[in-house]
């Protein structure tokens, strides 16, 4: 059962989130369904305690109050996943990731570092565009096609690299494909030298996290088959342990 303003309320702060952040009231009671005036006063509660705010153009934003809370969060899901990625880097010899997508950025939000003098780093929190990213092309090649059209409008597809996908064909092809074969690769696309592969953590549609596995070029091959057989499985005990947590609340 749930509280019918709780829901609502949430239902707002989650689709500001999709739209980047901010959105004219009008268009929050369009995607809600909801009457214009109930809009208006649940931004109004969420507005009185730091949630959301409203700009000089009248639009509504995500506030400032969310930041702790998104932080917190954060903290949370990184002391839960880093056992898991630690037996991951232990078994592949190289760096391992976690990350999100938040806000049509790829968020970071654990990592354990491989056995190599010479290991590469992701800092945690560190945020990126989905497109130059493994991480970010899994957890968008199961987006509908109108939401990565959202993402590529508002951000483009700038290039970070020699190698980064800079065009909608090139992007939505890589997209494709990786759907069909359930694993995504930055091949040098965010930064020279440097290939990372991921899955996502659940089912593709389903999924809301990716992990990923990080390693100089020369050490780490596409498609490496003993790292995505490792990956699949930190994957599955990741969400077996996240359905496990749900269940349990």
């Amino acid at each position: 059962m749930t509280v019918q303003s709780v829901d609502r309320a949430l239902l707002l702060l989650e689709l500001l989130a999709q739209a980047g952040g901010r959105l004219p009231i009008s268009d929050l009671a369009q995607r809600s369904g909801l009457p214009l005036g109930t809009v208006h006063r649940l931004l109004s509660s969420l507005a009185a305690r730091g949630y959301v705010r409203q700009d000089h153009d009248r639009r509504y934003a995500l506030g400032t109050a969310l930041l702790p809370l998104g932080d917190a969060a954060t903290r949370l899901l990184s002391s839960w996943a880093v056992p898991f990625l630690v037996q991951l880097a232990e078994q592949c010899g190289e760096s391992s990731n976690l990350a999100v997508l938040e806000h049509d950025h790829v968020v970071y939000v654990a990592q354990a570092p491989g056995r190599h003098r010479m290991r590469l780093f992701t800092q945690v929190g560190r945020r990126l565009l989905p497109h130059s990213t493994a991480v970010g092309k899994v957890l968008l090649a199961w987006q509908d096609e109108d939401q990565v059209r959202r993402v590529v409008h508002r951000f483009g597809l700038p290039p970070r690299t020699s190698s980064t996908l800079t065009t909608v064909e090139a992007f939505t092809a890589e997209l494709a494909v990786v759907r069909a074969q359930g694993w995504a690769v930055d091949d040098e696309e965010e930064e020279p030298g440097v290939r990372c592969l991921a899955v996502p953590v659940g089912p593709g549609p389903l999924a809301v996290m990716a992990v990923s596995v990080s390693a100089p070029s020369s050490r780490l091959a596409v498609g490496q088959p003993d790292v995505l057989a490792a990956l699949e499985r930190a994957a599955a005990e990741l969400a077996r342990s996240l359905a496990s947590a749900s269940a349990r609340a």
